[in-house]
Formats: C-alpha cells, structure tokens, sequence
C-alpha cells in the first residue's frame, strides 16, 4: 500500500515537471522564426520604404516660413515651394499618389531629432549637407545647389562677405550652417540667432542687425516679399541641399536618388526649378 502511494507520488512530480519544460519552451526567450533566429513583429525592423507603404502615406518635415521653398498660407493652411513639389515627386513614385504626404514643420534645431525619433520618414528643408550631419544621418544626391550671401536694405552698403566691420551685427537662424559660416568667415562681426529665418527677417526690419545672412536661395525668397530689401550677388560659401533619411537606410536613399536622377533627365526637375526660383538650373 505504502510502495503504491510512492508510486503516485513520483508519477504526479514527474507529470509536474514535464508540463513546466512545455511551458517555457512555449514562451521562455521569445520564439523561433524558420530562420532560427529569435522572433520579433515584422514592422520592428522594417525600413523607411516598407513603413510608408504600410502606412499608405509619406511623412516628412519641411520649413513653414521659406518663401519659394517651403512656406505656409495663413489662409488657406496650405504650404508650397519647392521643397514641397520635391515631397509629392516621392510620394508619387512610392505610392502612386502626390497627394499622400504629411508634412511636419522642422526648424534647423529641430529636424535631426524629429528624424531620428521617428516621427517623420525624411527632412526636405532648405539641408545643407555636412560631413558632421553625415555623422547622424544619410544625405540623397544633392537635390539644389546654394551659396551663402546676405540680405540688406535697397540703400546699404554692403555688398558682401568683404564690407564686414568690427561691430555690425548679422542676423540668422539658431542650428544653421549659416550661423557657422558666418562666424568662421567674419569673425569681428556679431551673429544674432534665432529661432527661424521669418523671426530672423522681422528682427532685420526692426533694425536689430544689419544684414540677415544664409543661402541665398532662402534670400531671393525674403526679398520678393518685401521690395526694400535685395540680395547680394556675392556668394562664399557652397550649400549642396540634400534630403535627410535615416542612417543606414540605403534601400530608401537609393529610391530618391534613382527618382532625383530621373526627374533630371526627363524635365521634371527643371519644371520645377524654374517654377519657384524663376530660372532654368546652371548645367
């Protein structure tokens, strides 16, 4: 009687043990895909290219207040230029569709960080391509072309990099290359930053500085909307823009770089460039 409950005993512990080993081989450390490999959600490792597609829409940050190249209409809520035609291009290509974009407002401060949080899927804003922001994020092809130069009112007599003085002080925006060219090229002068080139701008018109300074592409677009004010033909920098993708994600950078090149060759590109800057792109 005793030897049968010893019996007992041990089949249940047996029967114990062997339902604990199913249970964690079930969920103990994730499971196996057929790779062997441990298992994770599909989307956690997927690329630019796949989440827009998944999503059905692209997102991407652009500037709010650059005439010609991004800028918003009070009225109607809708933003323009350049850089916005360069957002539908994409969207076209990856979802058939222009009209499928998000667009989020960056700053020069704000758009890397926005990027690789994830909250946008790439920055078409006005990006001069760097090799310290090569360090944080892949650049596409260069997509325009600029040079830094200054805005000044009708009767000023500076004229460019050279009439710089002890004392004068220029105007720009807070996160931009601008900022550093200037102080590296005109290191007696003083560089005032701000939050965005429209805050720069206003700041120029109150008489806090006396030129605003950044690409004069970005300048062209100021002076259009105010008469009193021209642009400086000398330029001394290079800005090479770019658009900004996540670091590593080449299957995304080699799509917008095959459609830069197309809309290159078959017209496209040069339609819009001359849309928005007046101008058919130097060859």
């Amino acid at each position: 009687m005793k030897a049968n409950k010893l019996w007992k005993k041990v089949a249940g512990m047996g029967l114990v043990l062997m339902l604990s080993a199913t249970a964690l081989a079930g969920c103990g450390g994730g499971s196996k895909t057929e790779g062997g490999a441990q298992g994770t959600p599909a989307a956690a490792g997927a690329g630019t290219l796949a989440k827009i597609k998944e999503r059905d829409k692209l997102v991407v940050g652009v500037k709010y207040d650059l005439n010609l190249f991004g800028l918003k209409d009070p009225a109607t809520g809708n933003v323009e230029g350049f850089d916005i035609d360069i957002v539908k291009a994409i969207a076209k290509k990856v979802l058939g569709d222009e009209n499928k974009i998000e667009l989020k407002e960056v700053t020069s401060k704000t758009r890397i960080p926005m990027l690789k949080n994830g909250e946008i899927d790439a920055i078409i804003a006005t990006m001069t391509i760097t090799e310290d922001r090569k360090k944080e994020v892949d650049f596409s092809d260069v997509y325009f072309l600029a040079g830094q130069s200054f805005l000044v009112k009708k009767d000023s007599s500076i004229n460019g990099l050279k009439d710089m003085q002890k004392g004068m002080k220029i105007v720009t925006a807070k996160g931009s290359t601008s900022a550093k060219n200037i102080r590296a090229s005109a290191p007696d002068v003083e560089v005032l930053e701000f939050e965005n080139y429209a805050e720069a701008f206003t700041a120029l018109k109150a008489g806090q500085g006396d030129a605003l300074t950044t690409d004069n592409a970005l300048l062209y677009g100021m002076a259009k909307q105010d008469p009193n004010y021209r642009v400086t033909e000398e330029t001394f920098t290079e800005e090479p823009y770019g658009i900004a993708i996540s670091k590593g994600d080449a299957e995304f950078v080699k799509t917008v770089n095959d459609l830069l090149k197309e809309m290159k060759e078959n017209g496209e590109y040069d339609k819009i460039y001359e849309k928005w800057i007046g101008t058919k792109p130097k060859k």
